[in-house]
């Protein structure tokens, strides 16, 4: 099983197609929106180590699962040490860096699970919860890694590794996730709307 990125969870429940087309077709192209959430994560790319009220922070911190076939970089993963022995991780906690406000869609939520799963295999705990670090306005949500969210991670995950096995991309369809997404222009989602509105003219049946 050859092992997929973290962030194409992320992206297939953005969107299916530009999912396939980043991982399967390897196009991708920046816009605004991307080149800031660069800037967004400049500050945790750079693998580093810091001690901050109890917690040690360690920063761009790679991440594998050879159970579920994962692999990539948390942005940073909080850990607290056992206080009688100072070898053993107690708990942890993984953190993600997003530059906008907290979205609508459960696609960043699944990411941060993944980190999770794929931390409690590598350091052999269980991760409650995690949390989301929004730059637009440097709030942090929490994340609780309930039954349901990390069912509907496996489920993505199985969904994800289905739809890139396939020859040719999903169908592009115009929808509001297309707003600011920087692939637009490749995948051509008004083009394809429009064929079908030609297919499905309304005079045809009157």
């Amino acid at each position: 099983m050859d092992p997929l990125p973290l962030s194409a969870l992320n992206h297939f429940l953005y969107c299916s197609r530009r999912a396939y087309l980043i991982h399967a077709e390897r196009v991708f192209v920046d816009n605004e929106h991307t080149l800031l959430g660069n800037l967004a994560h400049e500050a945790v790319d750079t693998p580093g180590y810091e001690h901050r009220a109890g917690w040690e922070l360690l920063r761009a911190l790679p991440l594998f699962s050879d159970k579920l076939g994962l692999t990539g970089k948390a942005d940073l993963v909080e850990v607290r040490r056992d206080p009688a022995d100072s070898t053993r991780i107690a708990e942890a906690r993984p953190v993600e860096y997003k530059k906008g406000p907290a979205r609508r869609w459960s696609n960043d939520h699944v990411q941060l699970c993944a980190e999770a799963l794929c931390l409690e295999e590598m350091l052999g705990l269980s991760i409650a919860s995690g949390l989301i670090f929004h730059a637009a306005s440097a709030l942090r949500t929490t994340v609780e890694f309930d039954s349901a969210l990390r069912a509907l991670t496996r489920a993505t995950l199985a969904a994800l590794r289905l739809t890139l096995a396939q020859p040719t991309a999903p169908p592009a369809v115009l929808k509001p996730q297309c707003d600011g997404c920087s692939l637009r222009g490749v995948c051509l989602p008004e083009a394809t709307a429009l064929r079908r509105a030609r297919l499905f003219d309304p005079r045809d049946y009157t």
